[in-house]
């Protein structure tokens, strides 16, 4: 083959309407819309069970007494003096998956969520 043919058999190619670019200059972004979209449901769903956990933890912490390291007791003073009441706040981290590449660090945060759970401590006198 020619250069000469090639090229012409180039520009023909070229020039036909089979919609290949068109379909691709739409389908790009949105592919990336929809990964967009998938991961602010993912963010929210984990969010919401690691608020669930986090809370059910503190619940259950708060009943037996139990405490680890990572949580934090609050002495709550009150005007009777036969009450005395602490306040149990635990801690849940949690990385989130990043479905679209670089997305976290171009709005400029992390991906990590970060919940607290707080329940009332029982006497165990």
């Amino acid at each position: 083959m020619t250069p000469r043919a090639f090229n012409k058999t180039f520009l023909r190619k070229l020039r036909q309407e089979n919609g290949n670019v068109e379909s691709s200059l739409v389908l790009i972004p949105l592919l990336i819309l929809f990964l967009i979209a998938v991961e602010l449901i993912v963010a929210t769903n984990l969010r919401n069970s690691d608020f669930a956990l986090a809370q059910s933890d503190a619940s259950s912490r708060a009943i037996s007494g139990i405490v680890t390291s990572s949580d934090h007791v609050i002495e709550l003073s009150s005007p009777d003096s036969f009450t005395h009441m602490k306040l149990l706040i635990t801690r849940r981290k949690h990385s989130l998956p990043q479905l679209v590449p670089g997305l976290v660090a171009l709005l400029g945060g992390n991906a990590v969520v970060e919940v607290n759970g707080a329940a009332v401590m029982e006497n165990l006198n």
